[in-house]
């Protein structure tokens, strides 16, 4: 286990290593207006059953609080990337889907992301990509 001083590094060092990745990103993604934490709330939609999810699952998917994923998703809802949809079963549970325009906009990003994500990773062969993610999936 790393001493007090080495883990205080590791996290100053990973969270300027997560500034400078998600410059780089956030870069290839401006093209289509959208922000890197925009993209990840499309990412997650996109992947969840017809690209719905409750909100306070997204935010917890995000990182964010329920107020802060609201307060993201309202630009969102107002240039019709995502809408917000009736739960069926409980109209007190809070929906939001990935619209038609949003799933366009997404796969059109989807190209630049990977384009910033082997921007950001230059450094690092396929081998070491996998071994740090691996590392890091072990911290979280």
């Amino acid at each position: 286990m790393a001493n007090n001083s080495t883990a205080m590094q590791l996290i100053m060092s990973l969270s300027v290593l997560q500034t400078q990745m998600l410059k780089k990103v956030d870069q290839q993604l401006s093209v289509h207006g959208i922000s890197f934490t925009e993209f990840t709330v499309m990412h997650h939609l996109n992947n969840a059953p017809n690209y719905s999810m409750r909100r306070i699952d997204l935010a917890e998917s995000v990182g964010l609080s329920a107020s802060g994923v609201t307060r993201l998703l309202l630009p969102m809802e107002k240039i019709n990337l995502v809408e917000k949809e009736v739960n069926p079963r409980d109209a007190r549970v809070s929906l939001v889907k990935l619209s038609d325009a949003g799933i366009s906009l997404f796969q059109d990003a989807l190209q630049s992301f990977e384009i910033g994500a082997a921007n950001a990773t230059r450094g690092l062969d396929q081998d070491q990509i996998v071994q740090l993610h691996t590392l890091l999936e072990a911290v979280r």
